[in-house]
């Protein structure tokens, strides 16, 4: 270890930069849904858990922002996306009668 070090060219502040859009914050989370991100994390092989927190919020908040209507038919079509075709065929001629 060196008796002294230069630090004239040093500058205060984060190492790593914050990238554009994105804010640093500190936020309290339960122990037990931090482990479940990480755990999410380790097994899918790597990552962030930061990462999948962020886009499980944007998830939330994109079905928040979603009108009743909007809502409906999503779920009809998956609804119906796990129908047999000939099944839904059948359906649609029955509520045509």
């Amino acid at each position: 270890m060196k008796a002294q070090y230069d630090f004239s060219k040093g500058r205060r502040g984060a190492v790593v930069a914050t990238p554009r859009g994105k804010s640093r914050i500190t936020i309290r989370l339960d122990d037990d849904i931090l482990e479940w991100f990480r755990e999410q994390v380790e097994e899918t092989g790597g990552g962030s858990y930061q990462g999948l927190i962020n886009e499980a919020l944007k998830i939330h908040v994109a079905q928040q922002r979603e009108s009743l209507e909007d809502t409906v038919r999503r779920v009809v079509r998956e609804e119906l996306k796990g129908l047999d075709v000939t099944k839904r065929v059948a359906r649609q001629k029955a509520v045509a009668t």
